[in-house]
C-alpha cells in the first residue's frame, strides 16, 4: 500500500515515515525542504516539491497508486503567525485545499491531518477533550481549525474520509537515534534547555514566572514524537477499515512546568546552566493538558513514553549526537 506523506522531511512526519516503513507500507515523501531536512527522509521515495504545484501533485498521483495521504506540511510558529499571517493562510489553508482538490481528481479519499491543540485557545476546563470549545487565539490555530472545517465539508459533499489528530507539545526523538528534532530556529522548550546544557546556548529564557501554576511557570502536556507516529499508524488502520471521519486529541494526559523541564534536564545531563526570567510572551496560556481518552477508546492508542525523564533521555541523546554534525 502506498502512503503519500506531505511534509515527511519534518519532525513528526519523518518519525511517522519510519514507523510506516517498519510495518510494510511504501511511502512517498513530498517536501519542499523549506523547513524540513532531507537527511530525515531515510525510508521510501523522496520527491522535492511544493503543494502549490498542481501539476507536480497530478504527476505523483498518476505515477503512484496512492491509498492514503498524510498531511504534515504546515508552518507552526505562533509568533510568526501573528507577524505574518498571510503565509500561514496561504501555506496551511490554501495549499491544503489544492492538495485535497487534486486528491478528488484521482478519487483518493482517505486523509490524515496534523492538527493542533491551538484550535482550542484559552482552556475553559482541563484536561481538554474533543468537546472543548474551539476559540483559537492566533492565526496558526485558526489555520488549523479552518482546515478541520474544510475536511468536514469535503466529507459531507464528496465522501472524503479523514482523521484529524490534534497534538499537544511534541517532544523527544527516535529511541534508535536515527532521526529526531531539527528546527531552525528552534523554539521548543526541551531542545532549548538541552542546548544550554550542552553549552551551545548562553542561557535558558523563562517567559513569565507569575502564572497561576505550582511554580509560576507555564505547564504543558508533552507527548513523545514516537507516540504521535504511532497514533498516525492507528489512524491509518481506522480509515483502512472503513470507519467514519473523526478527530482526536493527542496528549500525555499530564502537565509539566517550564521549571520542571529545566530541573529534569539538569538531572539527566548532570550539568548546570544559567536561567533568566523575562516577560511573558503574547498568546501563552498558563496550563495546557489534553485528554486522550477518545483516542484510547476508538483507536486503541496509548502513549508509551509517559515519564518526562524518558522523553528527555531520547531528546538528549539526539541533540548530543547532532551537536557534532552539520544538518541539511
Amino acid at each position: 500500500m502506498n502512503i503519500l506523506i506531505v511534509g515527511g522531511a519534518g519532525y513528526i512526519g519523518s518519525h511517522t515515515n519510519k514507523l510506516l516503513h517498519q510495518n510494510g507500507f511504501h511511502t512517498i515523501v513530498l517536501d519542499n525542504l523549506s523547513r524540513g531536512h532531507r537527511e530525515l527522509v531515510r525510508w521510501g521515495t523522496f520527491i522535492s516539491g511544493d503543494l502549490e504545484n498542481k501539476t507536480l501533485l497530478q504527476g505523483i498521483f498518476q505515477k503512484h497508486p496512492i491509498d492514503t495521504v498524510m498531511h504534515f506540511s504546515a508552518f507552526a510558529y505562533i509568533g510568526e503567525s501573528y507577524n505574518n499571517p498571510a503565509i500561514y493562510y496561504q501555506n496551511n489553508v490554501s495549499n491544503t485545499i489544492n492538495l485535497l482538490n487534486v486528491m478528488l481528481e484521482y478519487d483518493i479519499k482517505k486523509f490524515i491531518f496534523s492538527s493542533s491543540c491551538a484550535i482550542f485557545g484559552e482552556p475553559q476546563y482541563l484536561p481538554i477533550d474533543e468537546n472543548h470549545p474551539k476559540n483559537p487565539i492566533n492565526p496558526y490555530g485558526w489555520s488549523k481549525l479552518m482546515v478541520e472545517k474544510i475536511l468536514d465539508d469535503y466529507d459531507r459533499a464528496y465522501g472524503m474520509k479523514y482523521v484529524s489528530l490534534r497534538y499537544f507539545n511534541a517532544a523527544g526523538a527516535d529511541p534508535d537515534g536515527e532521526i529526531g528534532e531539527i528546527h531552525q530556529p528552534e523554539t521548543h522548550l526541551i531542545p532549548l534547555v538541552i542546548e544550554a546544557a550542552l553549552g551551545k546556548k548562553e542561557r535558558v529564557e523563562v517567559f513569565g514566572n507569575d502564572y497561576d501554576t505550582k511554580d509560576g511557570t507555564c505547564v504543558r502536556d508533552y507527548i513523545h514524537v514516537s507516540d504521535l507516529a504511532d497514533a498516525h499508524y492507528h489512524a491509518l488502520d481506522w480509515l483502512i477499515k472503513g470507519n467514519k471521519s473523526e478527530a482526536f486529541n493527542l496528549g500525555n494526559g499530564r502537565g509539566f512546568s517550564v521549571r520542571e523541564i529545566i530541573d529534569a534536564v539538569r538531572e539527566h545531563s548532570k550539568t548546570d546552566f544559567k536561567v533568566e526570567n523575562i516577560s511573558r510572551r503574547l498568546g501563552d496560556t498558563a496550563i495546557l493538558i489534553g485528554s486522550f481518552e477518545k483516542a484510547k477508546e476508538l483507536l486503541g492508542w496509548n502513549p508509551k513514553f509517559t515519564a518526562i525523564s524518558d522523553i528527555i533521555k531520547t531528546s538528549w541523546e539526539w541533540h548530543k549526537k547532532m551537536s557534532h554534525r552539520d544538518v541539511k
